[in-house]
């Protein structure tokens, strides 16, 4: 199940608990984030491992457009993981409907 830019704010906003992670490269996260932790594609294997007590809390993942964080989610879930929602438009939708 994917997550709009909208529900995202409103979560944030609300100060509601989700693990929540960025795949994209570091240089990409410097230049603009939306306060997730960094846990670039390549590394998504690792934090797999490392997340597998909140395998069935709810995850936000989210990238530039969408396209590397469905991977990431894809991951995830093959992995057990119950609850992954990609953002859908990734920072680039995020930027179109509040700005930087």
């Amino acid at each position: 199940m994917d997550i709009t830019v909208q529900e995202l704010k409103q979560k944030l906003d609300n100060k509601e608990e989700f693990l929540f992670l960025d795949v994209r490269e570091a240089w990409e996260y410097s230049e603009f984030n939306l306060g997730a932790t960094l846990v670039p594609l390549g590394t998504v294997i690792n934090a797999i491992e490392d997340l597998k007590e909140h395998k069935n809390k709810e995850m936000v993942v989210h990238c530039r457009s969408g396209q590397r964080s469905a991977m990431a989610q894809q991951m995830f879930q093959q992995a057990g993981y119950t609850n992954v929602r990609n953002l859908e438009g990734g920072v680039l939708a995020w930027q179109e409907t509040f700005g930087s």
